[in-house]
């Protein structure tokens, strides 16, 4: 499976496609004056990793402690 950012005006769309689309997908981008990065997978789930902790983080904080007593659990 191939995934590519397509950057325009500041703005990122992620696709994850087979390698046929991606090509078509990634050079029709590039004529369009966009950048294209390729992602491997790993890249791609460390990226959805850090978005999915983005949307639930709550900005509380909590002690050393109690996460170390959470995790000896």
């Amino acid at each position: 499976m191939e995934i590519f950012y397509y950057f325009y005006n500041m703005s990122t769309i992620i696709i994850k496609t087979d390698k046929q689309s991606s090509k078509i997908l990634s050079e029709l981008a590039k004529r369009l004056g966009g950048n294209v990065i390729d992602l491997k997978d790993d890249q791609f789930e460390d990226f959805m990793l850090g978005n999915l902790m983005d949307k639930i983080k709550t900005d509380k904080t909590v002690s050393r402690e109690s996460v170390l007593k959470k995790l000896r659990s």
